[in-house]
């Protein structure tokens, strides 16, 4: 059995979707103590801007700035991957490997097809994961089955009402650094490359936006929406009296 346990395995269908959606909560949870992971489902070749080696250079650096304990990449076609058993195997594995208490992943729809197709992959597989007549083996050596306690789908480019959101102003500054490492993705003055829907000025801003208006949901600077089908519970009312706003 791999001896390493990430607490929170975050899924992305693209190298920087966990970075622009959920990278605070990921920081949060490494300050509480808790292990964090990322996995890649492709390494998003088909860019308009950059190539698939430079976007891996660019994970490698937002992966330190964030301090996770891993970051794999499962190297599935970008744009054409499908919800089909050879790659439901692939994420179960990588589930099986880690076994994460919370998983976090695509939005269930938005802009680009790879991310609510993901979304799908992904939240099928971690409940296939827990079945144990499913064989997957690593290193050799057969899995034991794990399923994950909670599926959370970050929120991406469309505004999808949240079920909840977390307050990340104290990590926003940290957040947007790790944003920033895919420095062929996003602008900046004097970058080369065509122009694309999230290489402009104004996509930067409006991304802040959001989350200045998840912020402002719970009466905080910053937040990130996430939804569950599994709805999370509270033991007291005390987390909810730490804002009174």
């Amino acid at each position: 059995m791999n001896s390493l346990k990430i607490d929170v395995l975050a899924f992305g269908a693209h190298p920087d979707d966990v970075e622009l959606s959920c990278s605070g909560l990921l920081l949060l949870e490494r300050a509480a103590g808790r292990t964090t992971g990322i996995i890649d489902l492709t390494r998003g070749e088909l860019g308009s801007r950059g190539t698939a080696e430079s976007r891996d250079k660019e994970a490698v650096a937002a992966a330190a700035i964030l301090g996770v304990s891993v970051r794999e990449n499962l190297e599935l076609a970008d744009g054409f991957f499908q919800n089909d058993k050879e790659n439901q195997l692939a994420v179960i594995k990588m589930i099986r490997k880690y076994r994460p208490d919370v998983v976090l992943c695509n939005a269930p729809e938005d802009r680009h097809p790879d991310h609510g197709r993901g979304a799908s992959l992904v939240k099928e597989a971690a409940f296939l994961s827990g079945l144990s007549k499913i064989i997957t083996e690593d290193n050799g050596r057969t899995q034991e089955a794990w399923r994950p306690a909670y599926v959370f789908h970050y929120i991406q480019d469309r505004f999808l009402e949240p079920d909840f959101v977390i307050d990340i102003t104290s990590v926003f500054d940290k957040k947007m650094k790790s944003v920033m490492a895919y420095e062929s993705q996003f602008y900046k003055e004097g970058s080369e490359g065509p122009a694309t829907y999230i290489s402009t000025p104004e996509f930067m801003h409006n991304h802040i936006g959001r989350l200045r208006q998840f912020g402002r949901m719970i009466g905080t600077e910053y937040g990130e929406g996430f939804i569950s089908e599994k709805k999370p519970g509270f033991y007291d009312l005390g987390s909810f009296l730490k804002n009174k706003t």
